[in-house]
């Protein structure tokens, strides 16, 4: 095979993915992904990322490809290069993120027979992937690279549409692996564009929108839910009907919602906090529940309404899937959310119990007062809860796992609209955050990242992207010595296994671990300290540490949910 057989084959691929829209692409070091990594960066017009680490940049793809909403490129060698890809496309995959995974292959006669690098990667990923295809080896003829032409655009269109996800095309390479980058007319050597696709949305017939209504008629105990919502076409339809239907909108923190609470008084921010204790998800009772995005953060609103059983469970899923654990009645509404919530705006509202919108708009109110007064020593929910009020206009917040999600959960109260929170609650790991976070930042973003040390410590090297392309992000370690969140669970009472196992204090030396990759560093000890190292602006790359202990850490929030326990207003419902 002579260069420019491969050459053309790949840079007619790599033009047609540009011509669908392809602006990223991650790329990690390798020879058999030569042909691949080689023409990708002499494209004038698609940005090149490269790292080292194959786990790390998949998620940093996830990063760019979750706060762009489209497709991110990856190209990696043959080989276990291809195995660190994995978590990240299961989170790509449930996550609903677009990816397009371009590995590079050993031809044929060198697979299944010893050949060094060479591994399966038919299907690699199996049913986490929405599209499988292996390329066939490289011709430089026109019907070749128009069917170069045509996989391009098919794994761009499948990997974007409503129900985004991730796409496997695997490349076997023959030597010469070095693209001849000097021939003419590289990128148009065929016309491009050869498949177009249109692609329709799901909206639900006037007859079905009515029978859904018809189920809410005579029930006066309704709540509107929203776990993380993708657009703000979306958020303001969802506050057009929240006002309009008069009813209670318990928004995760993911929903982007409780930015809009300070003029739309029916966001009800602090629903996780009102239903920490079991007393109250016992006792109180709720008819129907129309809920958006997928289910929220909040352990307690899925235990309330485990127990509750609403007589009417709606969940709005455009891409037809089945986001609903609880195996509770549910009528699933396979309807684009935005199609949907326009339907509900112009029928007629239902009559919601006054004392019903009542117990949450009160409530809520008392449990804000509470947990802005939350600030008499720096905890790790006294730290989330200054980022919330001090975070400014512009700013991406991204939360990892565990704890810090819970944490943002129930104290993050900010009322700017422009500040946006983010997550991976796909697969819901405590891999590649920080790769994540940093491939946000990468969009133009200036991002605050809030994890904890194991998160910390499972990602590490992913700060080196951050320092190589000079990235603005703050990262906070609130450093428990080990996972928090089990000091919660059942675990704890097994004191036996529980610090070895659980508890796992590795004592992480945070402070020489970035400030060997020349990033700023503090540890404030105060409220006041944090908030003013947390107030100077994200213009390079920091670290904030807060330090904690976790017995002392549980016994903090506690005392706080109980403190909100005791001051609801219970009066006509419990």
């Amino acid at each position: 095979m002579n260069m420019g057989e491969q050459t053309y084959f790949v840079s007619n691929f790599i033009d047609e993915l540009y011509q669908n829209g392809l602006q990223h692409v991650v790329i990690s070091p390798g020879s058999r992904s030569t042909p691949l990594a080689m023409t990708f960066s002499e494209h004038p017009s698609i940005q090149e990322w490269v790292h080292f680490d194959e786990r790390s940049s998949a998620f940093f793809a996830l990063g760019i490809a979750k706060r762009t909403q489209k497709p991110v490129a990856l190209v990696c060698t043959s080989g276990t290069a291809t195995a660190n890809y994995y978590p990240a496309i299961v989170e790509a995959y449930y996550s609903r993120v677009p990816l397009i995974v371009l590995t590079a292959d050993r031809p044929h006669e060198l697979r299944d027979n010893g050949a060094p690098q060479a591994i399966d990667q038919i299907k690699m990923y199996g049913d986490y992937t929405k599209y499988f295809h292996e390329m066939a080896i490289p011709e430089n003829t026109d019907q070749m690279k128009r069917y170069a032409r045509r996989q391009a655009s098919r794994a761009y269109s499948v990997s974007s549409d409503h129900n985004q996800g991730p796409v496997q095309l695997n490349f076997p390479m023959r030597d010469p692996l070095i693209p001849d980058l000097s021939l003419p007319n590289l990128w148009g050597s065929c016309e491009p564009s050869h498949v177009n696709f249109i692609t329709g949305r799901e909206q639900l017939p006037d007859e079905a929108v009515n029978d859904v209504l018809n189920q809410l008629k005579g029930l006066g105990r309704g709540v509107i839910v929203c776990g993380e919502l993708k657009s703000e076409n979306e958020r303001e339809l969802v506050l057009e009907l929240a006002e309009k239907w008069e009813i209670p909108v318990l928004a995760d923190v993911l929903s982007n919602l409780r930015q809009t609470a300070g003029v739309h008084s029916y966001i009800i921010p602090t629903y996780d906090a009102i239903l920490k204790q079991p007393e109250i998800r016992e006792s109180l009772e709720v008819d129907f529940i129309v809920r958006f995005g997928p289910m929220p953060v909040s352990k307690p609103y899925l235990q309330w309404i485990t127990k509750q059983q609403p007589s009417v469970h709606i969940v709005v899923d455009e891409n037809q899937g089945h986001r609903e654990p609880t195996s509770i009645d549910t009528t699933m509404v396979y309807s684009e959310p935005a199609a949907f919530l326009k339907q509900l705006i112009q029928s007629e509202k239902p009559d919601l119990d006054s004392d019903w919108q009542r117990f949450w708009l009160n409530n809520d109110e008392i449990a804000q007062s509470i947990l802005r007064e939350a600030k008499d020593e720096l905890t790790e929910g006294s730290a989330v809860l200054s980022v919330s009020e001090e975070s400014k206009e512009g700013q991406v917040i991204f939360v990892g796992s565990s704890m810090p999600i819970r944490d943002m959960d129930t104290f993050f109260l900010n009322e700017n609209r422009k500040v946006e929170v983010m997550a991976n609650r796909g697969a819901n790991g405590i891999d590649g955050v920080i790769s994540t976070a940093i491939g946000v930042s990468a969009t133009g973003v200036p991002v605050t990242l809030i994890l904890g040390d194991v998160t910390f410590l499972h990602d590490y090297t992913a700060l080196f992207i951050a320092r190589q392309y000079q990235l603005p992000i703050r990262v906070i370690v609130l450093n428990n010595n080990g996972g928090g969140i089990f000091s919660f669970l059942p675990q704890y009472q097994e004191k036996k296994h529980f610090e070895a196992l659980f508890g796992t204090p590795f004592n992480p030396p945070v402070k020489q671990m970035v400030e060997a990759l020349g990033f700023d560093y503090v540890a404030p000890e105060t409220v006041e300290s944090f908030k003013e190292a947390y107030q100077k602006p994200i213009d390079g790359q920091d670290v904030i540490e807060v330090v904690t202990e976790r017995d002392h850490n549980m016994k903090w929030h506690k005392d706080l949910w109980q403190r909100i326990y005791e001051n609801l207003d219970r009066e006509g419902l419990l």
